[in-house]
């Protein structure tokens, strides 16, 4: 995209009065992208959308103050962080996304402030996952969402979980921690984003017990390439013949790498970013960081192209590419990335296996 074309895009952005200007703005522009993702190299495809998609939560929670205050909320108490987890955390949203979303708030003094400050954020959860499910942003399934009181809390209290979560490292527990993983603020005060993640890698350098309990819930989802380098497709159904690519090759990966990363202290939230992080760090050769940035590439286009749109103008995402579209020239550069996410995920497991004694 062209600094003009992004400036303009920025400006009408900034100056949408309502959600349904913004609405607007993201499906012409996701239009315009999907039009030109075939000629448009995979990376800058992702990037202008990830801008694009910031830009617009970031001026819906703007929308969200301006509603409140109107409403007689007044203004934010005190600084907040709107946190996005999962894809968005990743930087690797498609042109359909859900929310994944929290909000941490600085420390209340007093037990009449942290009355104040809950009941704020309440009201402001509440507003701001109704103005983005308006803007086209479904909410999440497993309801890690800012409305659910678990996922906002002034910041002490967030920290107190996350100690809690080391402590009992149950499954759940260890979803929950993997998703912190991911988390960045999309706006507000990205400091408060910050503490939280100093809290995360501090607590994981004390709980060494934690890394098992990760490799066990990364190596969940299995890359679907058999043993013979054949792709595992679907076999039932009307996606009889596609692949799953999602979760039989994206998340894997996705998991694969957010384990190296978070186990080497590296902050870095999108894929790409942790595998060059790797790589600085001497934990990825170059040569194994070029076929990881390679195949997760790939896989990041095929993921975009799993996006359709809908009569009600609506983008849903299967995750599963059609039998139709695995061509000949497809399906070679799938098997090589699966082999390599493959052997990537063999190489985890034996470094489980010497480190704890099995699985």
């Amino acid at each position: 995209m062209s600094s003009r074309n992004r400036e303009n895009r920025h400006q009408a952005i900034r100056e949408a009065t309502d959600v349904h200007a913004l609405r607007n703005i993201r499906e012409s522009e996701q239009d315009r992208l999907s039009a030109a993702l075939s000629s448009t190299p995979v990376n800058a495809a992702l990037d202008s959308l990830s801008e694009l998609h910031d830009a617009l939560i970031n001026r819906a929670l703007e929308l969200v103050e301006t509603e409140l205050a109107r409403l007689g909320f007044g203004a934010p108490p005190v600084p907040y962080a709107y946190l996005l987890f999962g894809s968005g955390g990743r930087f690797e949203q498609t042109f359909s996304s859900d929310q994944d979303s929290g909000i941490v708030f600085a420390n209340p003094e007093t037990a009449q402030e942290a009355e104040t400050y809950a009941s704020y954020f309440r009201k402001f959860a509440e507003t701001a996952v109704e103005f983005l499910i308006e803007l086209g942003y479904p909410p999440c399934e497993g309801n890690v969402i800012s409305t659910n009181p678990e996922w906002c809390l002034p910041l002490r209290e967030w920290e107190s979980k996350l100690d809690g979560w080391f402590a009992e490292p149950s499954w759940e527990n260890v979803r929950y921690l993997l998703i912190i993983a991911d988390g960045r603020a999309v706006a507000g005060d990205a400091g408060l984003a910050d503490v939280l993640k100093n809290r995360f890698f501090t607590d994981m350098l004390q709980s060494p017990v934690i890394v098992r309990r990760m490799m066990e819930n990364t190596l969940r989802h299995k890359v679907l390439v058999g043993i013979f380098g054949q792709l595992l497709r679907e076999r039932y159904g009307e996606n009889a013949g596609g692949l799953d690519i999602k979760y039989g090759a994206y998340i894997p990966m996705v998991n694969l790498f957010r384990l190296l990363a978070v186990q080497a202290g590296i902050r870095e939230t999108s894929t790409l970013g942790r595998i060059a992080a790797l790589a600085h760090e001497k934990k990825l050769t170059l040569v194994e960081a070029e076929q990881a940035s390679s195949a997760f590439t790939l896989l990041l286009r095929m993921r975009l192209l799993t996006a359709v749109k809908t009569e009600g103008s609506q983008w849903i995402g299967s995750g599963k590419i059609p039998k139709k579209q695995l061509t000949k020239e497809l399906t070679h550069l799938l098997k090589k990335a699966l082999k390599f996410g493959k052997r990537m995920q063999r190489r985890v497991e034996r470094e489980m296996q010497d480190r704890f004694g099995g699985r």
